[in-house]
């Protein structure tokens, strides 16, 4: 099965585009080759130009509280399990808490550091790191693994309680929906929302069928129609039935 996830506004899509940068961050701070911790640090670059938002984090404050407050009310209800209300609740604390205690703007150590900053001016240019123009940062790389991941993991240390902060929201945001499955009749689905106000949509569906889901949504409709691609990769239409699980996202 594979899940093709699709935002309804500006915030979720921003949330989402970071999500995929951090994912891409890890990987690459984890593995042991000094090309692979250049992307590493590229991709630091690339997350400081999607979170350059000034509200960003305060935004994720107030929805973070929003949760906390939202799940307190549950304390009282019998059908759930207060050891597992509590630990969510415990984890809303300590992510805000240390999202608070996050002084400046995102990125600020970074965008103070004038080498990084250098390496970032190059790295937009096509091939523009290379050794003859940044030879310290070729140095750099040929420092040992250990060395290389100390540095990078603490120049993106101050971004880490931001980011905290964002995957546990999309994470309570994909907790809340409920999975409907749903066929859509050669290759189409229309499903009226009626104004009701959703953050994401997640649709899953079967990897084998080689179908691809195009999305398009408002607060009125949800339209899906599946194509496939063939040797040329061009997309053309599916015409067979679907079957695939429907999941709306609200808090």
């Amino acid at each position: 099965m594979i899940t093709y996830e699709y935002p309804f506004n500006e915030r979720i899509r921003t949330l989402l585009r970071l999500e995929d940068l951090y994912e891409k961050f890890v990987f690459f701070l984890n593995q042991g080759h000094a090309q692979e911790h250049h992307v590493a640090l590229a991709t630091i670059f690339e997350m400081l130009e999607v979170a350059g938002r000034a509200d960003l984090k305060s935004d994720l404050l107030q929805e973070l509280e929003r949760q906390k407050q939202t799940l307190q009310g549950f304390r009282s209800n019998p059908n759930v399990e207060a050891e597992a209300l509590d630990s969510i609740l415990n984890e809303l604390e300590q992510v805000g808490a240390a999202l608070m205690a996050a002084q400046g703007k995102t990125g600020q150590n970074i965008r103070d550091n004038e080498w990084l900053m250098s390496i970032r001016g190059r790295t937009i240019i096509p091939g523009g790191a290379c050794e003859f123009d940044l030879p310290a940062y070729y140095a750099w790389q040929l420092q040992p693994f250990e060395k290389r991941y100390a540095d990078i993991s603490g120049w993106f240390a101050p971004l880490q309680p931001l980011f905290n902060g964002l995957l546990l929201v999309l994470r309570l945001l994909r907790d809340s929906g409920r999975t409907t499955k749903m066929i859509a009749h050669a290759g189409s689905y229309q499903q009226m929302l009626q104004g009701k106000t959703y953050q994401m949509l997640r649709l899953t569906v079967n990897q084998e069928l080689g179908v691809i889901p195009e999305i398009s949504a408002n607060k009125y409709m949800l339209w899906v129609r599946f194509t496939t691609q063939e040797g040329d990769q061009k997309p053309k239409p599916f015409e067979d039935d679907v079957s695939f699980d429907l999941t709306l996202c609200n808090f």
